[in-house]
């Protein structure tokens, strides 16, 4: 049960970590345009980021995929930039009327993509053959789902807030939270080392 706990926790501290805010912007920028009416939907798609964080960790643990660090560096503000200019571009449109099966598949795929920024760190913490790896890296994952559901529970709730006491229309919650995220993590992708 120690040992539960140790990876749980490094799963919640991964997200919510102050210094490394990039999970969190995703998640940000992947709930702003949904309210407390569509939590079913939401649960979903951040379990199915999770899906996609936790093959990619595992994959890495087991020696399947190797993806240089710089690279993926890039790829996690691509991921955040794609899904804040989508909710942008689409701000103020019903989003239920979006295919949950395309907008599940992108989501697992960015998963995939942000668990390959965090491999390299992970195998480094956990020595020992791949084998002995694969039950600390899903107890990680459940850190990482419960840190996931109380970063979402504060979006939702500061979009109820935005929208029920100061009025600000769904849309113009969307475009702003989606603009505040762009302005968060452009400086990044431009910082990248991959230029």
């Amino acid at each position: 049960m120690t040992d539960f706990l140790v990876f749980f926790e490094i799963g919640l501290r991964h997200v919510l970590d102050v210094n490394a805010y990039d999970h969190v912007l995703f998640l940000i920028a992947l709930t702003i345009p949904y309210s407390f009416s569509d939590w079913k939907r939401v649960l979903l798609l951040v379990t199915f980021f999770t899906i996609g964080h936790t093959l990619s960790l595992l994959c890495s643990v087991l020696g399947l995929i190797a993806i240089r660090v710089d690279v993926i560096e890039f790829l996690i503000p691509v991921t955040i930039c794609i899904t804040a200019l989508f909710h942008l571009f689409t701000a103020g449109k019903n989003s239920k009327k979006e295919s949950i099966s395309v907008v599940s598949i992108i989501t697992v795929v960015f998963g995939l993509i942000h668990g390959l920024g965090f491999s390299n760190y992970f195998n480094g913490l956990l020595p020992g053959k791949p084998s002995e790896k694969i039950l600390p890296s899903l107890e990680f994952a459940l850190g990482i789902e419960a840190a996931q559901i109380i970063v979402v529970l504060v979006v939702l709730v500061l979009a109820y807030i935005v929208q029920t006491f100061f009025r600000f229309s769904k849309r113009d919650w969307c475009l702003t939270g989606s603009a505040f995220v762009l302005g968060v993590v452009l400086p990044m992708l431009i910082a990248a080392k991959f230029w």
